[in-house]
């Protein structure tokens, strides 16, 4: 489906479609704007992986979660972008050290590396179905995005595939719908899943906690997936996460409450606003400056304004 400018307000133009005159443009792009695309912080650029594996990781970064990210670009469509990308994620798997010194040297000594998950991110205007089935197969981590440039400098970014959905189930946890085919993926027909992390999980979480607290998960589940069904559920070891293209929100589980924290500033809620607490100084495991304490499934009902905030404020 073509892409239209509306002009005069009545009338529809075709914007038409372009591309970046050279590989190196996409990546700048990308990295003067990690923040507000995938919300990661930026370590290097062209890093060398050594004389012995002489390649160059185009982009390392850190995401709002602490994990490190590789972030892989190809101007057209090509395999090999996949390929390379497999090759730097168990390169970095096996020289975390190397990681490590470089993430401190840029984001400062006390900056902490969650291991549990390494983000591979491949941006390419187009993806051959052989590929998408190859990602399946091979069950690495890895995120296909495909991005299309337009002639009135609109940039369009789509996540077309993300292997976890071969190892994920719905958020309902229902065990009678088939799992998800790649290229239904890849045609954006995704399901909402629970995307396991290491040792991390939802049923860790939920661990001798009463009826009430595991209710109230499965009624922020559902909420979730009423927003948009894309939305990933992503545990990890002290809350979890439900994102898009990052995080939209990040839940504690407690014995009595769950502290939700959303990607909002504090003066996006009114004054008085019940169960909230601006957290913007505070520390706190939770993504997110904004909190609410919430103990019942009203009190979650009355919240899923900010809720849909968050998520319209990252752009979906």
């Amino acid at each position: 489906m073509p892409i239209f400018e509306i002009k005069d307000q009545q009338q529809l133009q075709v914007v038409e479609k372009t591309n970046f005159l050279l590989e190196k443009d996409l990546q700048n792009l990308i990295e003067k704007n990690l923040i507000p695309v995938f919300n990661c912080k930026f370590i290097a650029s062209e890093f060398s992986t050594g004389a012995i594996h002489a390649g160059r990781i185009d982009t390392l970064a850190l995401s709002e979660d602490n994990n490190p990210v590789i972030i892989e670009y190809k101007k057209v469509e090509s395999s090999e972008l996949i390929t390379q990308s497999l090759f730097y994620l168990h390169w970095i798997q096996d020289h975390k050290g190397d990681f490590e010194v470089a993430a401190k040297k840029v984001l400062g000594q006390n900056i902490e590396i969650d291991w549990s998950d390494i983000r591979v991110i491949c941006i390419a205007p187009n993806y051959k179905k052989y590929d998408l089935h190859a990602v399946q197969v091979i069950g690495a981590n890895i995120e296909l995005w495909r991005y299309q440039l337009f002639s009135n400098q609109s940039l369009y970014l789509e996540e077309v595939f993300h292997t976890a959905t071969s190892n994920a189930h719905a958020l309902t946890h229902s065990t009678d719908q088939p799992t998800k085919n790649p290229v239904m993926v890849a045609a954006g027909k995704k399901a909402a899943i629970t995307r396991s992390i290491g040792q991390y999980s939802i049923d860790d979480h939920l661990a001798n906690k009463p009826k009430e607290i595991i209710d109230l998960i499965e009624a922020l589940q559902e909420l979730m997936m009423q927003i948009d069904e894309s939305i990933e559920e992503i545990p990890k070891k002290y809350y979890i996460a439900y994102k898009s293209t990052q995080n939209i929100l990040t839940v504690e589980v407690r014995a009595k409450n769950l502290k939700i924290y959303l990607k909002l500033k504090p003066e996006d809620i009114p004054t008085n606003t019940s169960n909230y607490r601006d957290v913007s100084n505070i520390g706190h495991h939770g993504v997110g400056d904004v909190e609410f304490t919430i103990c019942t499934i009203e009190e979650l009902n009355a919240i899923q304004s900010y809720i849909e905030l968050s998520y319209n404020k990252i752009g979906g």
